[in-house]
């Protein structure tokens, strides 16, 4: 067990916590995805605001792990047994929850993503009924988009995914678009459980502008930086955008910053080399210096076939970086077209080619988007604001609403 929280610059100001704390306990995945690293700030922010939070997982997620402060981290991990194909840590998860419900009584079991993690806190939140001392949690499930989309709309999960979504007390989702796909792919409308949308946020105090211009590193001296951060899956398109990047450049001074790393990854370098565009594009790797990429850069590309929100876009926009996205699920409920950054229509590899070139070759104009950007993150995702929205939900839940 070990306590870890916020080294980075706490974003307080207006904060104000809810009368009575809460004893709450969140189930994430512990990684740089989107789910990760909403559920880890989110039990960073409420724990700032006086609750008392644990997070389970099967590894400690990047963003705590860098941290110190008032969240207990619980990792739990499936024993190794030769039955088992890979060790179970969704149900070694279930009984480290209900171990330590035992002893803090537990009123929220909040789940960011619905397989496996709704199904463990579903499982503990049944096995707690038996319990003498103290009553279930209640079942909070975060959907993040590709635990509908993708894994939860799989026939393999899809009957088990809708069961505990009915069963859970409130299920949100982090944009509309994501909202009325649930509805559609699963018929959830209504009683017992109903949708809230409450959309991700960024640390203001975190990611934020620098102060002064410098370049992101001594390779990085001449022409503007392009930057994208993903996993290299096939649905982040990452060589689809190292075409439209060769095609807006034409062989000018420009950089383009790959961070992150997955199986996509290969294929990049082929097509790089393909193109003969290699001094032009960088393979940085998995990297926590996100405001310090950036913050510098002249814009942030984002190419994804599907995105239910597009977090690394927010938090670009809050380093006052303006942002080239194809025009899919909730992007367009976070950068506004022609004001925090262009938008284009999925494969369109001319358009977002001029887009990007506008951007990369026009820097009054750039700058412009970008101080637009900002103000944009400041007026609609502000960290506490978000939080704030996520405690009157919980209390909304413990009164039956």
């Amino acid at each position: 067990m070990k306590t870890v929280g916020r080294a980075s610059p706490s974003n307080k100001a207006g904060a104000e916590t809810i009368s009575t704390p809460l004893k709450i306990a969140v189930v994430c995945h512990p990684t740089y995805g989107g789910s990760g690293v909403v559920a880890s700030e989110l039990a960073l922010s409420l724990g700032d605001r006086g609750h008392e939070v644990h997070l389970f997982a099967h590894d400690v997620p990047p963003r705590l792990a860098r941290s110190s402060g008032p969240v207990e981290m619980h990792v739990a991990q499936g024993v190794p047994y030769p039955l088992f194909s890979s060790p179970p840590h969704d149900l070694a998860i279930t009984s480290r929850i209900l171990d330590v419900h035992r002893t803090v009584g537990f009123d929220i079991l909040h789940a960011h993503y619905a397989i496996p993690h709704a199904v463990s806190a579903y499982l503990a939140r049944e096995a707690a009924h038996g319990y003498e001392n103290s009553s279930p949690p209640k079942l909070v499930t975060t959907l993040h988009g590709t635990d509908i989309t993708l894994v939860g709309n799989d026939p393999s999960y899809a009957a088990l995914t809708e069961h505990v979504l009915l069963a859970s007390d409130k299920v949100t989702t982090v944009s509309k678009d994501l909202a009325k796909r649930t509805r559609r792919n699963f018929q959830v409308l209504s009683t017992p459980c109903s949708i809230d949308v409450i959309p991700n946020f960024v640390d203001l105090g975190f990611f934020t502008p620098p102060k002064s211009a410098q370049p992101i590193g001594d390779w990085c001296q001449s022409g503007p930086v392009a930057v994208h951060v993903s996993n290299f899956r096939a649905v982040k398109q990452v060589p689809w955008l190292v075409r439209a990047f060769a095609k807006a450049i034409e062989n000018q001074p420009a950089t383009l910053l790959l961070v992150g790393d997955g199986p996509e990854q290969p294929e990049c370098r082929r097509i790089t080399t393909e193109l003969g565009i290699e001094q032009h594009v960088r393979f940085l790797g998995v990297r926590n210096a996100l405001p310090q990429l950036l913050g510098p850069a002249d814009v942030y590309c984002s190419s994804s076939a599907e995105e239910s929100f597009g977090l690394s876009a927010l938090e670009a926009m809050a380093c006052g970086t303006p942002v080239v996205s194809t025009r899919v699920g909730g992007v367009p409920e976070v950068i506004e077209d022609g004001v925090s950054g262009y938008l284009t229509e999925p494969g369109d590899l001319d358009a977002y080619a001029l887009a990007l070139s506008d951007l990369l070759f026009n820097k009054a104009h750039c700058q412009e988007m970008g101080q637009s950007a900002r103000r944009e993150a400041v007026k609609r995702f502000d960290r506490s604001v978000i939080t704030a929205q996520y405690e009157d939900m919980y209390k909304r839940v413990l009164q039956g609403q």
